[in-house]
């Protein structure tokens, strides 16, 4: 066995006792199968996601995230004889569903914001969203702090919020700069063109280079940031997603053939537009995003730094020993329509 090093000042330091051990290790010891334990705990108990869309009427919002999830998870779609209303103000309203995939449960939650960016008097429209976000920050703070606290706190904080932006071509608009500036601070941002197929691909490369500038020069943060990055391998699978941002993407929930196969895709007189071909549009990448690669880390960055920043902030505001301070908004409404349904 190798010796400890010697210390002058006393017994070894306890990070001088840590030592990694491999190949010597006598026999099968079985901490592999940790994981396993993980696994089939989680399959259990299932995951929750909660994903924000925000964006102006008539840009595929609810097209979009049935395409994301192969199901009709948004409020438009999942709501009996729905009609588009333009709302004079911005509501904030929900649906929830439990998808199941070769036994994952996913609890998923499409937050809504029917109204946003909608009137000629845009001013303020995104407190109501920042208001909403910072709620469900509340609620999960005062659910921690409870003497005898559930097993399980229920989660609804926003752990993604999907930003819509038309395919102008130009650049940002004020309402964009302003709202992204805002949100981007309690809440992960993902920013989307909408519709990207009505640009041509010289297009969209320009637009998509504009936004990049406009984001860097207005000290928007989008995810994902640079500083969470972990490691070296994070930041090389991050660097690529930072140069696609924002995503152009076509959402459609009409499959058609194409060589023999059924694709999903967008048919024009000049062909079929497949969205999960990239190189027709960036819907595979964002889905990848949100779904396959950093899911998880969505979750995480909102609990160890969004909701932690809140935390603190809420701590600092009420007297030691004491208890919470009023909330600012405990008296408002979010006009949240819940629904439940399993598929």
């Amino acid at each position: 066995m190798t010796p400890l090093p010697y210390s002058p000042s006393g017994p070894p330091a306890a990070a001088s006792l840590r030592k990694t051990l491999g190949p010597d290790l006598f026999g099968y010891v079985g901490i592999e199968a940790v994981l396993d334990q993980m696994r089939r705990k989680t399959m259990k108990s299932g995951f929750e996601f909660n994903i924000m869309v925000v964006g102006q009427s008539g840009l595929g919002k609810s097209t979009l995230v049935d395409t994301l999830f192969k199901s009709k998870v948004s409020r438009k779609s999942c709501t009996p004889n729905y009609e588009e209303k333009i709302s004079k103000t911005v509501k904030l309203q929900s649906v929830s569903h439990v998808i199941e995939e070769k036994g994952v449960k996913l609890k998923l939650t499409v937050i809504d914001t029917p109204g946003f960016g909608d009137q000629i008097n845009n001013e303020n429209c995104w407190e109501p969203i920042v208001k909403h976000v910072n709620e469900q920050y509340e609620k999960y703070l005062k659910e921690e702090l409870h003497v005898t606290r559930k097993r399980r706190i229920p989660d609804t904080r926003i752990h993604c919020c999907v930003y819509f932006l038309p395919a102008t071509g130009h650049w940002l608009r004020p309402i964009d700069v302003e709202f992204m500036k805002r949100l981007g601070k309690i809440v992960s941002i993902v920013p989307v063109i909408a519709k990207a197929d009505t640009l041509t691909i010289e297009e969209r490369l320009e637009f998509k280079q504009r936004i990049r500038q406009d984001l860097l020069a207005n000290g928007i943060r989008v995810y994902p940031q640079e500083e969470y990055d972990e490691d070296a391998e994070d930041r090389i699978m991050n660097d690529r997603i930072r140069e696609s941002i924002p995503f152009a993407v076509v959402g459609t929930d009409k499959e058609h053939q194409v060589n023999g196969h059924k694709v999903l895709g967008r048919k024009t007189k000049w062909g079929i537009i497949e969205v999960e071909n990239v190189a027709h549009c960036e819907f595979a990448n964002l889905r990848d995003l949100l779904i396959r690669s950093h899911l998880q880390d969505l979750k995480d960055v909102t609990h160890n730094i969004h909701y932690e920043t809140y935390r603190v902030q809420r701590l600092n505001e009420s007297p030691h020993g004491s208890a919470l301070s009023p909330y600012p908004f405990q008296n408002g409404t979010t006009n949240n329509s819940d629904l439940e349904s399993h598929l």
